[in-house]
């Protein structure tokens, strides 16, 4: 507890981007045929420092099966709400989920990251007991606790109820209980986040645990069983007001990216499939006469491919899609980051004009056709995956894997764990950083990062910007 709110809580996104830059990204590392445990690696992103570049801390969990996915802050700028504030607690621990195991731990990040270590890790039997839900997936810290999304729901497989999200308390993290009142029709779920002055929250649709856990279910998804609609909810109400079904072709709609301004109603989401064309398109959604609208504005299409160069899953298709499975907003709402999984493509759109993206910039790593070395001509498998953005927007990070058993279907050869950066121009456009490289240590892969001081995905604003 401090006696004044932490500096890295900030008022607007204005004022975010004005903070002191990064110096740590932390990111989470899974075992993906489980034989160790799962990892938080601390890596130096200060330019000039001797170990620029390089792992400098690893935490590494106790059990095994976890597969680390989401991670985030126990409290972030959301704290300085005028309703319902916490502003004196810090911005000190990570909560990491096991997707798999439903598992969560808190990881304390202070005097230094260089010292994190496990401060307590809650076991999946109070998710069970106090949720009902199971395989926590994203975190968000709200205004009055830590909000967990969840992709289970109860017995062994995950089926038994829909799964939802629930809350724990951002002090001491006992899990409360369950967050919605009145679910409506949602039965699926996969991302949330919200606009607070606005009330609102939204939520997106992966699968059920059968439809992810051993794989990518083909039948499922030439069927369009997956998840394809969006749901905006009265954030303190806790009832679902509206459901937007994005049409059942459009398979997968996954992150939720809200414009950081909260003067703005509106925001993105990534789907990562049209099953009739294999096209990735990014969503745009607004609030307008008092209802939500959601309508496409950019498509990305599939890269013809010869047979012999796709993996098993894709031959009957001559085709690699670009499966766009993750989207960040830059904290200025100027720029949308999209990751092209399939087509080894990060693609940077102007989304000034929220509803008529224009395509700024374009880089290549990976990629299951393309295979695109990096500039430092070091081999880079698998394709960009999740994307973080820095404060100021100068900087994008991303890391090349999916999930575990997804990475064996799409890239049968290994997804080696890998992080990378990219530095971006000042009127847009992006450049790989040729001495920014990270390669994780032999039988880990590389998911989700956090940057020192919170970032693109992880904070809300309860003020505007000026």
């Amino acid at each position: 507890m401090t006696m004044r709110p932490d500096p890295t809580f900030h008022a607007s996104p204005k004022l975010a981007m004005e903070a002191p830059a990064e110096n740590f990204a932390y990111t989470l590392l899974l075992s993906p045929d489980f034989s160790k445990p799962d990892a938080l690696a601390v890596i130096d992103v200060k330019p000039g420092s001797p170990t620029y570049s390089q792992i400098v801390h690893t935490v590494t969990m106790p059990n095994k099966g976890d597969e680390f996915h989401h991670f985030g802050w126990n409290a972030c700028s959301s704290a300085l709400s005028p309703l319902a504030g916490h502003a004196f607690i810090e911005r000190r621990y990570l909560i990491i989920p096991g997707l798999r195991s439903s598992r969560i731990y808190i990881i304390d990040t202070k005097p230094d990251p260089t010292q994190a270590k496990i401060h307590k890790i809650i076991e999946p039997e109070q998710v069970f007991k106090k949720t009902g839900y199971s395989r926590p997936h994203t975190i968000h810290c709200g205004p009055d606790g830590v909000y967990v999304s969840t992709l289970g729901g109860g017995g062994k497989d995950g089926t038994n109820g829909p799964p939802g999200v629930f809350i724990m308390d951002c002090e001491t993290f006992e899990v409360l209980g369950r967050w919605e009142i009145d679910r409506g029709p949602q039965t699926l779920h996969y991302d949330f986040w919200w606009n607070l002055p606005r009330d609102y929250m939204v939520t997106s649709e992966w699968g059920l645990p059968p439809q992810f856990e051993n794989g990518i279910v083909p039948e499922d998804l030439l069927s369009n069983k997956y998840g394809h609609r969006l749901h905006f909810w009265d954030l303190r109400a806790r009832r679902n007001v509206q459901t937007i079904d994005l049409g059942a072709n459009h398979q997968m709609a996954l992150e939720v990216r809200p414009a950081h301004d909260p003067v703005r109603e509106y925001g993105f989401a990534g789907v990562v499939v049209d099953t009739t064309n294999l096209e990735g398109s990014i969503w745009t959604w607004w609030r307008e006469g008092g209802k939500f609208h959601a309508e496409k504005t950019a498509t990305i299409p599939p890269e013809p491919a010869a047979k012999e160069k796709l993996p098993p899953l894709l031959q009957g298709f001559g085709a690699v899609p670009p499966l766009v499975t993750d989207i960040d907003l830059s904290m200025d709402d100027r720029f949308l980051y999209v990751s092209c999984w399939g087509t080894g493509e990060m693609r940077q759109y102007d989304v000034s004009d929220p509803r008529k993206p224009k395509l700024a910039g374009s880089v290549h790593t990976g990629g299951i056709e393309r295979r695109a070395p990096h500039p430092n001509g070091k081999a880079y498998a698998g394709g960009p995956q999740m994307v973080e953005i820095s404060r100021d927007g100068n900087r994008v990070y991303w890391t090349n894997s999916l999930y575990s058993t997804w990475d064996d279907q799409f890239y049968p050869d290994g997804v080696p764990g890998v992080e990378v950066m990219a530095n971006v121009g000042r009127n847009g456009g992006l450049e790989l950083d040729k001495d920014y490289f990270v390669s994780f240590p032999d039988g880990y892969r590389a998911h989700q990062i956090r940057l020192e001081g919170g970032d693109c995905s992880t904070d809300s604003f309860c003020y505007p910007s000026v």
